[in-house]
């Protein structure tokens, strides 16, 4: 079951760029962060009492709650690094320099939480996938990019780390807490993480002038997010962190081929074959760590 709630995870992930990169076309990305999260709160909490684990909050231990914590304050950071890069380069460029925070989370599952059930698996793994993704960043530059520099690239490496952060310290907080609850506190600390920002760069009021059309695939976005949220840590709750992050990874082929057909972004031979090491890199740890 943790298995399918992660491919379903990696589904809504991939539908969550496409959509947020046509929300950030005109509209800002902090100010698209922030929405979005609004919406990621409001699925979140209706899970929760549509399950019934509201009154448990109580139940939270201090250490679970400080790690839920953290949890959220990562995936605030990951997510504006994440839109920010977005909204500078092109989502086959961006998207797989995100995903290769498998390499790191798989590495702190190892050295943190102990999962070392089939260790050279999973090392061949975390070499094919960094191997993927170096060959896929290797694109020629488009003119926004020669516009831009590089500073997509750092947006992209950051939210990568903060990513990896972001599953382990889940992995850790989430222990006795009903997932879906876990998720609605986390997404609340994203959420004022996000105002903070928007507040401190002064573009609260930039939020009544967004792009209807554009408001419209962010809300899409959030949704998409939200989904992805409720499967992705129920599965790290279920299962194995190393192995649940990867299958969750593959959203980079829903990304690309809707990328492809919405943005017309097309990979060179070189980010082909980089993308089927990354895909071959995470079925194996997918089939072959126990």
């Amino acid at each position: 079951m943790w298995i399918l709630l992660a491919v379903f995870s990696a589904i809504f992930a991939g539908l969550t760029s496409i959509l947020a990169k046509c929300g950030i076309r005109q509209t800002d990305s902090d100010v698209a962060t922030f929405l979005r999260t609004i919406v990621v709160l409001i699925f979140a909490w209706l899970m929760v009492f549509i399950v019934g684990s509201a009154h448990t909050i109580g139940d939270i231990s201090f250490r679970s709650m400080v790690f839920l914590i953290l949890s959220g304050l990562a995936t605030g950071a990951s997510w504006l690094c994440y839109f920010k890069a977005l909204s500078l380069g092109d989502v086959n460029k961006v998207v797989p320099i995100d995903k290769s925070s498998t390499v790191l989370t798989v590495l702190f599952a190892i050295v943190i939480l102990g999962e070392t059930q089939s260790l050279v698996v999973q090392l061949g793994g975390v070499v094919l996938i960094l191997m993927g993704t170096l060959m896929m960043i290797e694109r020629k530059e488009s003119h926004g990019d020669q516009q831009e520099g590089k500073r997509w690239l750092l947006y992209a490496v950051l939210s990568a780390v903060f990513a990896a952060l972001t599953a382990i310290l889940a992995k850790i907080g989430i222990d006795g807490v009903e997932s879906n609850l876990a998720t609605a506190i986390r997404t609340g600390v994203v959420l004022i993480m996000a105002f903070l920002i928007l507040v401190i760069k002064g573009k609260q009021r930039e939020i009544v002038s967004t792009n209807r059309k554009e408001l419209v695939f962010i809300i899409l976005s959030g949704i998409a997010t939200g989904a992805s949220w409720l499967c992705y840590y129920r599965a790290i709750q279920m299962g194995i962190v190393s192995i649940v992050v990867p299958i969750d990874k593959l959203s980079i082929l829903v990304s690309i081929a809707f990328s492809r057909i919405v943005f017309k972004e097309t990979l060179t031979p070189r980010g082909r074959w980089g993308l089927l090491l990354i895909v071959v890199g995470t079925l194996l740890m997918a089939i072959f760590v126990h």
